[in-house]
This record gives C-alpha cells, sequence and structure tokens, in this order.
C-alpha cells in the first residue's frame, strides 16, 4: 500500500513544476515586450513597481476583473473546454523533463523529474498533439468565421510540422538507441551534446517548434491582420488568458525540451569536479540552473525572431514544411542511419 510519505515527494515536486511553469508563463509576456523595446528602441512597460516589474501581477488581475462574455449563439460547453485543453495539455507536457540530477538528502534520493517514463519523447508528442484540440474545439465552438479559419489553420500546420518534427525525433533516437529523456541527458554527459551528432536535426526541431508554438514567423492561426485574433477571437477574460498562457509555456517547455536532447539538458563542462567540490544538494541545483539558463536562451531566440522576421504567407507555410523540411528530414533519415550503421 503506497503511504502518503512515499508520494510526498512527488507531490511537492509537481507544485513546485507547475509554480515554475505558471510563473515563467506570466514573466515572458513581461520579457517578450521588453525584448520589443529593447529591439525597437523603447522604454517598453515601467509603471508597474521598479523597471515594471510587477506588470505581469497587473495583467493578470485584469485578465480576472475583466467581462466574462460568452457568444449567444456559440457552444457553450465546448467554448469553456477548448481553453481547458489548450492549458491543460501544454501544463503536462514538463512532466517527463528531467529538470536536474538526483538529490540525495538525510540519506535518501529525490529526483527532480516527476516521472521518468522509458518512451518519455512519445509522451511528448501525444500531449503535443493533445493541445491542438484545444485550438480546434475553441475556434469551431466561437460560431466565428475568422474563429474557424483560425483553426484550421492552426490544426494544419500542427499537422504538417509534427511530421518534420517526428522525423528529426526518430535520426535522434538511432543515435541515442532509447526514447527515455532521462537516459538521453546521461549520454550526453561531459561534451557528447548530441547537437554534434544531429546538428541537422536540431534545426528541423527549432524550425518546427516555432510553428507548434504559433511563434511568428509561423503565427498564422491567429494572424490579425487578416483573422482579427483568430482562433481565440471571441474569447475574453482569463479564458483569453489560458489561450495565451498555453502558448507561453509551450515555448518554454519547447525550449526545455530541445536544451534536453540537443544540448545535455543539466550537463555542463566540468560538472563532476565541480559536483564534488560542493556536494550532493547543491550540485543537483546547479545541474537546473544550467538546464534553466539554457531554457531561457532559447526563450529570448524565440522573442528575437519574433520581432525581426516578418510573418509567411500561408502557402509559403505549407510549402515550407512539405516541400522543404519534410524532404530534408527524410534525408538526415538516410544518412543518419547510414552513419550508425558504418560506426556501428
Amino acid at each position: 500500500m503506497v503511504t502518503l510519505a512515499q508520494v510526498l515527494p512527488a507531490i511537492i515536486l509537481i507544485v513546485v513544476i507547475f509554480a515554475l511553469t505558471m510563473l515563467v508563463a506570466l514573466y515572458s509576456t513581461f520579457a517578450e515586450r521588453k525584448v520589443a523595446a529593447f529591439i525597437q528602441d523603447r522604454v517598453g512597460p515601467n509603471r508597474a513597481g521598479p523597471g515594471g516589474i510587477f506588470q505581469p501581477l497587473a495583467d493578470g488581475v485584469k485578465f480576472f476583473m475583466k467581462e466574462e462574455v460568452i457568444p449567444v449563439l456559440s457552444n457553450k460547453f465546448l467554448f469553456i473546454l477548448g481553453p481547458s485543453i489548450a492549458i491543460t495539455a501544454s501544463l503536462m507536457t514538463g512532466v517527463v523533463v528531467p529538470w536536474g540530477p538526483d538529490i540525495t538528502l538525510f540519506g535518501k534520493t529525490y529526483p527532480l523529474q516527476i516521472v521518468d517514463i522509458e518512451i518519455g519523447i512519445l509522451y511528448v508528442f501525444a500531449v503535443v498533439s493533445v493541445g491542438i484540440y484545444g485550438i480546434m474545439i475553441g475556434g469551431w465552438a466561437s460560431n466565428n468565421k475568422f474563429s474557424l479559419m483560425g483553426a484550421i489553420r492552426a490544426s494544419s500546420q500542427v499537422i504538417s510540422y509534427e511530421l518534420s518534427m517526428g522525423l528529426a525525433i526518430i535520426a535522434l533516437i538511432m543515435v541515442t538507441g532509447t526514447l527515455s529523456l532521462r537516459e538521453i541527458v546521461e549520454q550526453q554527459h561531459g561534451w557528447h551534446w548530441n547537437i554534434l551528432y544531429q546538428p541537422v536535426g536540431f534545426i528541423l526541431f527549432l524550425v518546427c517548434a516555432f510553428a507548434e508554438a504559433n511563434r511568428t514567423p509561423f503565427d498564422l492561426p491567429e494572424c490579425e491582420t487578416e483573422l482579427v485574433g483568430g482562433y481565440h477571437t471571441e474569447y475574453s477574460s482569463m479564458k483569453l488568458g489560458f489561450y495565451l498562457f498555453a502558448e507561453y509555456i509551450n515555448m518554454f517547455i519547447s525550449s526545455a525540451i530541445m536544451s534536453t536532447l540537443y544540448f545535455g539538458g543539466y550537463n555542463y563542462p566540468g560538472m563532476d569536479a565541480v559536483n564534488e567540490f560542493v556536494g550532493p544538494v547543491i550540485g543537483p541545483l546547479i545541474g537546473f540552473a544550467v538546464l534553466f539558463a539554457k531554457t531561457c536562451f532559447f526563450i529570448f531566440f524565440f522573442m528575437w525572431v519574433r520581432w525581426t522576421i516578418p510573418r509567411f504567407r500561408y502557402d509559403q507555410l505549407m510549402n515550407l514544411g512539405w516541400k522543404g523540411l519534410i524532404p530534408l528530414g527524410i534525408l538526415n533519415l538516410i544518412a543518419t542511419g547510414a552513419a550508425v550503421l558504418y560506426f556501428k
């Protein structure tokens, strides 16, 4: 029989990861506005608190205080279900990410990973695929032609770019021989980062991550110049907030997954020497900080691209996915298979 003492560490870790994910999503909006201001040579938010540091809290209160509007002719149940699925799916993705090495405290070992399953990569793909249902259901339930068009664009875009991302992941699995994220990270100990063995696969994954997260230049599902606001045009208050938070959480998780799969995760040069010097508690926390720093770099890259590159036309987006990335992914798969057979 499972006791509370046995599951308490996992419960605490779930709460910590959930709170950290929501905090990152909240302050990613603030960071994006600051990055945009820096790139465009302006000030950005600076009213709420020193340097505008409390602006995300003010935005959160604003979302809660806004009037809750549900269109009369909408499907009310599905209208509420859409953003609920989107935010739930985005939060579920991070449970398989190894955020750091195991911590040894008072003779007991506590893993910095909520659950380590042997098919971690497949789990991530499955949950990400569920997230698109939230967008599709919300756009259809709104009974708005612009919302429906945005939802159709989103589903077509995700299906197209998941194929290329899958090809990149298959090539990575051929190199690592495992689907477990923990084992993939452990194989990259030292300087054996997968970016050295799969540079083309990483580029494919990076581009597809932009499309999966609906980030510029792949933000066609919510293109305001064509679709008003896209799939969330009819949403207000916290249901709109759930869609926006889901986008930033997906960006955060995509950055963490890229850091885990291709850039060593919590590994860094000289890790063993540092762990021997600082001990079994501080060492894993440093590894967590290293992974978080890598993740923040990719988040900054997402924002940098948004305020630098204009969005594609929809036909250009689909042509890139089907005529560019998928053939490149197949070639990378063939080259990886040949290399694995040759050096085996």
